[in-house]
């Protein structure tokens, strides 16, 4: 038996049979590239589900790790920590935000959310209020609140009773959203984009709509910016598209380069609610975690990262609308920035599968969305080199319908 197969005979035989994995074994990253224990290369346009933002292994990253690590990796949030401090102000000074609360994944920081709109309805006298809507085809975690809060029977099947006090309406439908208020909601909860859900836009004002009607009846908007944040539009929030803002965001997934880290932040207003004992994190937010932040959020901002996302996420997406044009089984495409989805009219991991053989990793969601999410350093010419082989894969598939 070979390394490989040994490794994932090893896999299979001790970790817990929760993901369908294919048959790599990646242990090498650079960039927009990946390698194999084998020694084979690809281009990697999933990036760790949005979370390589600045590609693998990104020297500043890297270089903060290792200071870091030689300093302090980890002590109890009995005390101040340093580059804790440095992220917080980062993220404050570039967005809406007042204050943050550190954690682990983008599931804490919904979470925390969550937590924070229900106790901020009981401090401000609203003690009817405790529930929440969220959007149909959202995805907002794992843990039993935020699956519930996931508007998706399938991440429902098998864990019920659910938590209460959850509503679903279809995204980017505000008379749904109308129709679903009532003296009991305290917040509505949706992604500015919908990455899971199939890379779902909603239309232009959609956010401004919620934002007014939150306003009008006291309820607090929280966006989900876990996948779409952290320049991934084109712009450090996706919200700032619209210039709408929330009372609550959270993010994870590429806020540390790569190293575990979630955060919620929120206006002071509704921070306030809270205070000492009313929620925590073990390692959230430790010195290793958001020293890895301060690199990662310092670079987006610093450079031209957000100005390649939009310059080769336009030329990405017009380039897919051609082979829209070509073939007709592609549905749809959409998306902002690099984060960018192809609707098919079949399933497509069979596409995914062929990519892997040309040596580009991509994703499929929703069962026939291919979604594409490289990190935002990749050129228009590492995009070209996967579209020239999706051309291909696709005319095969238009050969087979023809056949």
């Amino acid at each position: 038996m070979t390394a490989t197969k040994t490794l994932i005979a090893d896999s299979q035989r001790y970790i817990a049979n929760t993901y369908s994995r294919y048959p790599l074994i990646l242990v090498r990253g650079q960039g927009c590239k990946v390698w194999t224990n084998d020694g084979k290369e690809y281009f990697d346009f999933v990036a760790g589900l949005a979370v390589c933002n600045l590609g693998h292994c990104h020297p500043k990253v890297v270089q903060a790790i290792q200071d870091q690590s030689r300093k302090l990796i980890h002590v109890s949030n009995f005390y101040h920590i340093e580059p804790q401090i440095e992220l917080a102000k980062l993220l404050c000074e570039n967005s809406f935000a007042d204050r943050v609360f550190f954690c682990n994944s983008g599931a804490e920081a919904n979470e925390a959310a969550m937590k924070l709109a229900k106790k901020y309805a009981k401090d401000t006298g609203r003690t009817e209020r405790f529930e929440i809507i969220t959007m149909e085809k959202s995805f907002h975690g794992r843990t039993m609140a935020t699956i519930t809060a996931t508007g998706q029977e399938k991440f429902h099947k098998g864990f019920d009773p659910l938590v209460p006090g959850y509503k679903y309406v279809p995204f980017n439908d505000m008379e749904a959203v109308l129709r679903a208020v009532t003296p009991n909601t305290c917040a509505i909860m949706v992604e500015p984009i919908q990455g899971e859900g199939g890379v779902n836009c909603p239309s232009d004002g959609y956010l401004r709509e919620l934002r007014e009607l939150c306003r009008k009846r006291g309820i607090l908007l929280i966006y989900d910016e876990v996948q779409v944040g952290m320049g991934r539009t084109g712009k450090l929030f996706a919200y700032e598209h619209e210039g709408v803002y929330p009372d609550i965001m959270t993010l994870a997934k590429s806020l540390a380069g790569g190293v575990p880290i979630g955060a919620m932040l929120a206006t002071e207003e509704v921070a306030k609610s809270f205070g000492p004992g009313t929620h925590a994190s073990t390692f959230g937010g430790n010195p290793l975690a958001t020293a890895a932040g301060v690199a990662a959020v310092s670079t987006l901002l610093e450079d031209g990262v957000l100005e390649n996302c939009r310059r080769v996420g336009e030329h990405f997406f017009n380039r897919l609308m051609d082979l829209k044009g070509e073939y007709p089984f592609i549905k749809e495409v959409r998306g902002r920035g690099l984060i960018i989805g192809m609707e098919l009219e079949f399933e497509g991991s069979q596409i995914v599968t062929r990519c892997m053989e040309e040596g580009f990793l991509i994703n499929c969601t929703m069962g026939n969305v291919l979604r594409f999410l490289p990190p935002l350093i990749v050129t228009t010419k590492e995009v070209d080199q996967l579209l020239g082989a999706l051309d291909r894969i696709l005319g095969e598939c238009k050969e087979g319908t023809e056949s």
